[in-house]
């Protein structure tokens, strides 16, 4: 079989990866492929960061605004459509640089792992969903960390329907998520080289992330979070970062600069888990934004290190 080459820009948020991402594509005749959770529904455009046209410099993106914010959507979707841009992006010669910053969404589709959409015994479901509320979602986290320490850790307690989801399947087939994604690793159809941003000093990245956040503001996240949350009841809206951290605002319970130092310590918070997922992977080719002078000479390491995967496998 061969292979199709993929370049996968991935990092924490506000790391740069759009503008690198950008940056490749026109320089090695590329397309992008989002691989953003939030990015994927219409609508958030703000909250999420979504590039803007003039942030996409021209070149075409694909997998942003697909879908309606009441709409299920899964990783196990995400690999079957961003696996057919990509064969559509080659087949007209061009090069697919996946971007984003959702570890799971670029894991699944670059190792091409086998997703399980096995429905589990509903009472099993509602004895954990009861053990959360009860209990709290930190004490099944903890639990979960004597079972499957690895996937624990990959876990923030926020995230109760991935922990509710790690206990069905180990009550039901005796198996942790980690084994269960072993088991599950299908040869890949892509070569890929993977290119991360981060930053040696940490402070330095948490203050583009506090820029970024001030930046949202003014371009007008506080009535872009009001208007979704008036109208939408779906979970997603209301876990977005950005929209819950605004809320208690609109509910009289927090100042608006009380709010929004909420929203920069989430959105600092989540860095860390895309952090910490990224670091398990040791094919990331790591650049660190603060020891480049400019963005000009970021450009050029990346680009030198796509060049030489390029040239590696031609063919």
């Amino acid at each position: 079989m061969n292979k199709i080459n993929v370049l996968a820009v991935v990092g924490p948020t506000a790391s740069g990866k759009s503008d690198l991402a950008a940056e490749l594509c026109l320089r090695l005749g590329g397309e992008a492929v989002s691989a953003d959770s939030m990015q994927i529904y219409k609508g958030m455009d703000i909250a999420t960061a979504k590039p803007t046209e003039k942030e996409m410099r021209g070149v075409k993106h694909h997998m942003l605004s697909l879908i309606d914010t009441d709409a299920p959507y899964s990783a196990a979707q995400y690999q079957s459509d961003a696996a057919e841009c990509i064969r559509d992006i080659h087949s007209r010669g061009k090069l697919p640089v996946i971007v984003g910053g959702t570890g799971l969404y670029i894991d699944t589709l670059i190792d091409n792992i086998k997703l399980s959409e096995n429905s589990f015994d509903s009472e099993l479901r509602d004895r954990l969903i009861e053990r959360c509320e009860n209990e709290g979602a930190q004490a099944l986290l903890d639990e979960l960390k004597s079972i499957d320490p690895d996937y624990a850790q990959k876990l923030h307690p926020n995230n109760k329907k991935r922990i509710i989801r790690a206990f069905e399947i180990w009550y039901s087939t005796g198996k942790t998520v980690t084994e269960q994604n072993e088991a599950s690793k299908r040869e890949s159809p892509y070569n890929a080289c993977f290119i991360g941003l981060d930053a040696e000093n940490r402070d330095f990245l948490y203050d583009r992330i506090n820029r970024r956040v001030d930046l949202m503001m003014e371009n007008g996240l506080e009535e872009e979070a009001r208007e979704y949350l008036s109208k939408n009841n779906s979970k997603t809206s209301a876990q977005a970062i950005g929209y819950k951290e605004l809320k208690p605002y609109f509910d009289g319970e927090l100042t608006l600069t009380e709010a929004v130092e909420k929203l920069k310590q989430a959105t600092r918070n989540y860095a860390k888990r895309q952090l910490t997922w990224f670091r398990k992977n040791n094919r990331i080719n790591w650049l660190y934004i603060d020891k480049y002078e400019n963005k000009e000479s970021l450009f050029e390491a990346a680009f030198s290190i796509a060049n030489k995967f390029l040239g590696e496998n031609e063919g």
